[in-house]
């Protein structure tokens, strides 16, 4: 068996730079293999793996490599786990949630670290009370959600929840 050593491999021979594709080592090696477009001297990234096989760049697949049967799997865009019942809101944990606005009793605005692409996307919001709750929203933009939590008699309560956005 041989080995072939390159950083680069050019595939295409198209003298149009954009008909072409390479895949390349970086520069600086750190790991990940990256598909270009154009040719093997300046290629643009279009893709990226790393040494678990994730895909970042501009590849970004429909559907989730766990999905099973022949309905497509989805994942969310956003989603927080926040304290609002410990005074100032507090995140436990997120994905793509900047920060959270206090904008009063059961009242928060999810500002998302990057942007939603339209305002047309879905929220699903839960507590971790007993008691039951209702949910809405009263403001949907790309850059940001307000959420607002209250008791069936629609009086705002301060939450411990948890809220994904999905586009």
């Amino acid at each position: 068996m041989s080995t072939v050593k390159s950083k680069k491999l050019q595939v295409g021979t198209d003298a149009s730079a954009s008909n072409n594709f390479t895949i390349y080592q970086p520069a600086t090696p750190d790991g990940t293999l990256r598909i270009g477009v154009g040719n093997a001297d300046s290629p643009t990234e279009v893709a990226r793996f790393d040494a678990t096989g994730m895909i970042s760049g501009g590849a970004t697949p429909d559907a989730l490599s766990t999905a099973t049967g022949s309905a497509p799997s989805y994942s969310a865009r956003a989603w927080v786990s926040l304290d609002g019942v410990s005074g100032t809101p507090n995140i436990n944990a997120s994905g793509n949630i900047s920060s959270i606005t206090d904008n009063g009793t059961g009242d928060y605005t999810l500002n998302f670290t990057t942007a939603m692409p339209d305002n047309l996307y879905a929220l699903v919001m839960s507590v971790r009370r007993g008691a039951a709750r209702v949910f809405w929203t009263s403001t949907l933009s790309t850059s940001s959600a307000r959420v607002i939590a209250a008791n069936l008699s629609q009086v705002q309560s301060d939450e411990t929840m948890s809220v994904a956005i999905f586009r």
